[in-house]
């Protein structure tokens, strides 16, 4: 699978109120215009809260 810039995660995350969860990510990148791709990864990440951007960036890094 193909990776997604981290920086482009973030702007597609703009606007979270951290911690979140997967499904609050999803929702965030869909309303932030996120393409497939990016919308993707992010509903495949494990259902758990995230604290921050690095821990997002860090779990797609996994991917």
């Amino acid at each position: 699978m193909s990776k997604v810039n981290p920086i482009e995660i973030q702007k597609c995350l703009a606007g979270v109120d951290y911690p979140a969860g997967r499904d609050d990510l999803v929702r965030a990148a869909e309303g932030n215009g996120a393409d497939e791709q990016t919308l993707d990864l992010l509903r495949k990440l494990p259902d758990r809260k995230y604290e921050g951007p690095s821990g997002v960036n860090k779990e797609l890094a996994k991917e």
